[in-house]
């Protein structure tokens, strides 16, 4: 039995370990996309790019903007990649987008 316990806790171990982490990956998505329509918000009120750039590293440290215009539309775009333990690294981007001079 001590055997079998002895073979079975590591990868028990691995996979509670692998799922929580993937839980907090996907929280980051969350957090991101919501972070991307304030920022996309933000930009098309007319506010500046630093208002942005804060909300968005705000709600995730470490995460990049980028913003594009097209027609009526603002477009923001954001990122950050996320480590899954020691080894997984993954990246996220999420994008949204409101309408040009909106109130």
């Amino acid at each position: 039995m001590a055997a079998e316990l002895a073979l079975a806790l590591p990868a028990v171990v691995l996979t509670v370990l692998l799922g929580v982490g993937a839980l907090a990956a996907a929280s980051t998505q969350v957090l991101l996309q919501d972070a991307a329509a304030d920022a996309a918000r933000l930009l098309g009120r007319g506010e500046g790019a630093d208002a942005a750039a804060g909300v968005v590293s705000t709600a995730v440290p470490g995460a990049d903007l980028a913003s594009s215009g097209s027609g009526d539309l603002i477009c923001v775009t954001t990122s950050v990649e996320v480590a899954i333990g020691a080894l997984l690294r993954l990246p996220l981007q999420a994008s949204s987008c409101a309408l040009s001079g909106g109130r």
